[in-house]
């Protein structure tokens, strides 16, 4: 793993669970046979690097829905 590219992916993403969620999926999808969204530095690129790049250059971002806890027991 790029060190370099794991700051640079930290700085996109900080929440460190979610980015590891992400990098998780990526990597799997990677190895599926998805196509990477951006061009590999090179043919033997680690999987982990190439999903380190996506999120790092802004081409994969995580979708999260804050909303507030829906209560059943409402008093009138």
């Amino acid at each position: 793993m790029n060190i370099e590219l794991l700051e640079a992916a930290k700085a996109r993403v900080p929440c460190i669970p979610v980015l590891i969620n992400m990098l998780s999926k990526r990597v799997r999808q990677l190895n599926a046979g998805f196509r990477p969204y951006i061009r590999p530095s090179s043919p033997n690129e680690d999987k982990l690097d190439t999903a380190l790049r996506e999120i790092a250059e802004g081409k994969l971002i995580a979708e999260m829905e804050f909303s507030a806890p829906h209560e059943d027991n409402k008093e009138a």
